[in-house]
Order: C-alpha cells, then structure tokens, then sequence
C-alpha cells in the first residue's frame, strides 16, 4: 500500500544529501545544570573528562575517544552535575552503534533524573555484535527541567550536550562494500544487470526520504537507450526505490508496486539524460536482502526487428553474422562509443575478436529508420 501521497514524497526527496549528526543542539547558557564528568575505559584508551565551566551549545570533545570491541560489555560513568544551582532534570547517554549519524532510543546506554547533587551515574551496556568496525560518536546529554526520553537533537536554556569518539573494533569489516554514499556508488557498467545485497549491516541512512540504510547506485545510460527499468520485486523487506541526476535533481521514485507487493518497481526515460543515482532502501527503519534488477529499452526496438535480423553466435568472441538485413551496421560499446562501423553490409562476417568483453548495441541503419540488438562479447 502507497504510504505517503506522492506529494509528500516529491517535498521529502528534495533534498537528497548526506546524514550528519545534528549539532545546533544544546544549552543557550552556561550556568546552572552541566554533566561534571565521563568516563569510559576500553581496550585501547580511555575516556576521562571534567566538566565546568559550562559551554554553550554542542560541546565537541570527539579529541577524546576510546575502542570498544563488537560484542564486549563495558560501564561508563556519568556525573550529572551543576556549575551553579541546583535544579531538576534528566540525563541521557547514547552511542551510535550503527554509525547511520543518529542517536536512536535503540542505542541508549543509560539515564538519569534527579536534582544535583547525585551519586555517580553507572551504565552498563553491551556493544551490539553486529556493530561495524569504524569510529561513531558518544553524546551524553543533561537538560534540566528535563524530562526522559530526553532527544539528542534538542535545544534548551540550561544543561549541556557533549560529544565524544568511540572507534569499534572487533565487528564486521565493512571496507568492501561499495554504496554506502554517493561519493562511492557502485557502479553499473553493462544491462542486464542483477545484484543481490543486505543493507542491514555495513550500510547507514545517507538519503534524507526514510531513516532505513540505504544503498546507491552509478550509472551512465547509452545514448541508444530510450528507457530503463528498475525492480526490487522479490525483496525480503518493504523497499523504497528512487532515481536521481548528478545534480541531485528527481528523476524517478517508487514506493510499492502493485505487482511485487511491498518491493518497488520503476521505468524512466533515459533521453538526453547522463550520469544518473539509483537509490535503494527500506520504507521508514526496514532493511534486509534484496534483488535488483536493471534492463534498458533501446531506440527502434520492436518484437518484429528481433524476428527479422538474426545475429549468431551470440554470445560470440571471433566472428558475428547477420542475416534478415542490408545496410549500415554500428556496434557500440555500453557507454555509446562508436567502435566498428560497418557501410552498405550485405552478408559479409564482422570481426570481434580485437573488442574487448562485455554487453554491446548492434544499430541497423536503412532508408532512414534505425534498429538496434544487443550483442554479448566474451
């Protein structure tokens, strides 16, 4: 079922860019109500800090740091404390397990509430085993007048919101897996095309539409193509799936298609258009296994075409004939260059052994009107 009209969609996808930590967080006064200390001792290094005077806004102490192992119980130490009087509030302690720049309710390590001056706060928590190796951010918030859960993202007159490093070792080696980020897409290079992935682990929220892990795509389409589709049918999970320019311009978005149920399903017109983002992720928190599959629809392309000009062997690695057709023939290479022409052919074998392997267009030219095949070289 479409879960948000598709206006709501178009405001959302908007703005597509990277997830940051929110940092215009924080007290507007250094008086009163402070986090007096934090400390946290892991298997390399230690965090110990002392707190007052106070600072406002978001105070970046991600100098300090430590390593935790992946499936390892530690305790940290807070003392919500004041640099002045002595008032009611809240505190809470998070560490961002999945590195997705968030702190959700999920990775809350401890909280408090009372009136300063308080006994030492002990939390005692386990590092997910699942956790990625790589270094996230520890926030440890006290907002007086607060009131639990308190939000990692709110402002407020009194308290204060400190930020520390957390480097986890010892969890899943996420350094081969392409995509998480634009800047490291993974390339399509040849149609079809079919991967199958899991963005449960390894992946984090970089598309601003849904706080699922998502998953991107590069892909440059031939100037003989007139179409792509774009499936996720067969997905484990509720699939979100989305298209966009290398200006960050929407060109395409699904939500549920009605023939794969909850998985997503697209078609865009690839005219006059070049480098392009395909965006794979999860409707709101879901993630898991998913297939895409990638195919193009190229100019001239009709069910009659294919029954008129045969091409064999295909795939070929010497030699190609054609029968079924008089004319010109071009071959082109996934990215659209030109790489053998062919004038006024009439039967005569093409060479192919000097190209190199991959999926490539054969265009048949005569009296004007164009057709294409596509061509497997191996």
């Amino acid at each position: 079922m479409q879960k948000i009209t598709t206006l709501f969609f178009g405001a959302l996808i908007a703005s597509f860019s990277q997830a940051q930590y929110c940092t215009a967080v924080g007290p507007s006064s250094t008086i009163d109500s402070n986090v007096g200390s934090v400390s946290l001792t892991g298997v390399t290094g230690s965090i110990n800090y002392t707190g007052c005077p106070g600072v406002i806004g978001l105070q970046d102490l991600t100098a300090l740091g430590t390593t935790l192992n992946a499936g390892s119980p530690y305790t940290a130490y807070v003392q919500f404390s004041t640099c002045g009087g002595n008032y009611n509030g809240a505190g809470t302690a998070w560490i961002d397990f999945d590195q997705n720049g968030t702190f959700d309710p999920s990775e809350v390590i401890g909280t408090w509430s009372g009136i300063p001056p308080t006994p030492l706060s002990t939390f005692n928590f386990t590092v997910p085993a699942g956790a990625q190796n790589g270094t996230t951010r520890m926030r440890v918030t006290q907002q007086e007048a607060g009131t639990l859960p308190l939000n990692p993202c709110a402002t407020f007159s009194w308290g204060s919101v400190m930020d520390f490093s957390i480097t986890i070792g010892n969890g899943i080696d996420c350094s081969g897996y392409l995509g998480d980020e634009i800047a490291d897409a993974i390339p399509v290079t040849s149609l079809p095309y079919n991967d199958i992935r899991d963005n449960s682990f390894c992946y984090s929220n970089q598309n601003l539409v849904y706080n699922s892990p998502d998953i991107y795509y590069e892909f440059n389409p031939s100037p003989l193509m007139q179409s792509v589709n774009v499936s996720l049918c067969g997905s484990t999970f509720d699939t979100f799936l989305s298209v966009i320019d290398a200006s960050g311009n929407i060109i395409a978005f699904n939500d549920d298609e009605e023939s794969c149920g909850t998985s997503s399903e697209l078609t865009f017109n690839t005219d006059g258009l070049g480098l392009c983002y395909i965006i794979v992720e999860g409707w709101g928190n879901e993630s898991g296994e998913y297939t895409l599959n990638i195919d193009a629809n190229y100019l001239g392309q009709t069910e009659l075409d294919n029954n008129q000009i045969v091409v064999s062997p295909n795939p070929a690695n010497d030699f190609i004939t054609i029968t079924g057709f008089e004319g010109n023939v071009e071959l082109f290479d996934i990215s659209g260059k030109s790489v053998k022409m062919i004038r006024d052919f009439n039967g005569e074998k093409i060479q192919v052994s000097e190209l190199e392997n991959g999926l490539y267009t054969l265009v048949f030219t005569k009296d004007g009107v164009q057709f294409s095949k596509k061509l497997m070289i191996n």
